[in-house]
């Protein structure tokens, strides 16, 4: 399953229909105010509220959470300003694995590189935030995007009050949607010494993935990088 939906996830003319049927994540129309896409845990929770906590009062449209490229390659077509989030492949892999136990190593790097390397073609409409960058000064991210894009979006400010109510925001979300204290521990994005102990162990197992493979995902993504 999985499989078919990061290849599908490539096919801009299928992959945005069926994402609206699906309702997973927002998808891009015209209105969208700007995207946010990336992988999944690359700090994609944390850019969004950000960004929308950063606007107010103004409401903003923000597409996001569908982690399809399709996303990226037809905000790109409507012409609407698009953040991409890029972390280290091994990161990112290693913590998808931890968020989702029945995938393995190597299908997430598929996973990855099926997300990351059509985007190659369009990299001349988004702007990339790195994962260090959103988690420790996201209003780098945003400028980025102004000076880009000719637009005038609020920068986000990480003070502590600011930090506390993303906070309180992302743990009420997955609280919500967690079936037990197991699965929020697992799922929820703080740092956690049970994952990083857990990621510790898998680091191994991602050294025996496919060399062709890892080395895709790190082609793309030093492709990528600003």
């Amino acid at each position: 399953m999985y499989w078919a939906k990061s290849q599908l996830a490539t096919v801009r003319p299928v992959a945005i229909p069926l994402a609206r049927i699906r309702g997973h994540g927002e998808v891009v129309r015209p209105g969208t105010h700007v995207a946010i896409e990336s992988f999944p845990r690359c700090g994609s929770s944390f850019a969004v509220a950000a960004f929308r906590l950063a606007q107010e009062p103004r409401a903003v449209r923000i597409a996001h959470h569908t982690h399809m490229p399709a996303q990226v390659m037809e905000a790109a077509r409507l012409g609407i300003p698009v953040i991409v989030l890029l972390r280290a492949p091994g990161d990112a892999v290693l913590s998808h694995v931890i968020y989702r136990p029945a995938l393995s190593i190597e299908d997430s790097l598929r996973g990855y590189v099926r997300f990351y390397e059509p985007l190659r073609s369009v990299r001349h409409a988004f702007v990339i935030g790195m994962f260090d960058e959103v988690v420790e000064d996201f209003g780098l991210v945003i400028d980025r995007l102004n000076a880009r894009f000719g637009t005038r979006f609020a920068r986000f400010i990480p003070d502590r009050k600011n930090l506390e109510r993303l906070a309180h925001e992302i743990e009420m979300d997955y609280r919500s949607r967690a079936t037990s204290d197991e699965e929020l521990e697992r799922t929820i994005p703080w740092p956690s010494e049970a994952r990083e102990q857990v990621k510790h162990e898998l680091r191994t197992r991602y050294g025996l993935a496919p060399t062709t493979l890892r080395r895709r995902a790190e082609s793309a993504f030093a492709d990528l990088l600003p």
